[in-house]
């Protein structure tokens, strides 16, 4: 992943996540997410009772967005992602809940399951490199 778009994602706390449930229609929420560099993975943390889990739980195809979280708009910088929630039980979520906790220690105390974001593909509008400037990152699927 090219290190302008890591460091970004790594340094924001919070995404907007949008997801179509079994009716087509489109349902948006806000998560605040840890982000794994190595796996290129974000994890947050949710209610299995939440209406965009139960949603993410019959079509766990999502897109979302990340912007700043101190907005500077002579040099804006943004990220608009496609990906997927992996299930629980794939090997690439056994880091999930160390690494979100480590950010997010209170959520400790906050019920709910730690959620795995498998992003796709990643757009970066980085206008402190030259306005308009877009970095663009794929997942590789691994043979």
């Amino acid at each position: 992943m090219n290190e302008r778009i890591a460091d970004f994602i790594t340094h924001q706390r919070v995404a907007s996540v949008c997801c179509v449930d079994e009716e087509n229609m489109p349902y948006c929420f806000s998560i605040f997410y840890a982000f794994d560099p190595e796996r290129h993975l974000f994890y947050f943390k949710s209610s299995t009772s939440a209406h965009h889990s139960q949603v993410l739980l019959q079509n766990p195809v999502v897109a979302g967005t990340i912007q700043a979280d101190k907005l500077n708009p002579l040099a804006i910088k943004g990220i608009q992602f496609t990906g997927r929630i992996l299930h629980p039980k794939n090997e690439l979520c056994s880091q999930a809940e160390a690494v979100y906790h480590r950010r997010f220690p209170f959520a400790l105390a906050m019920p709910g399951e730690i959620w795995t974001l498998q992003p796709e593909a990643i757009k970066m509008t980085d206008n402190t490199l030259s306005f308009g400037k877009k970095l663009h990152w794929q997942l590789q699927e691994l043979a």
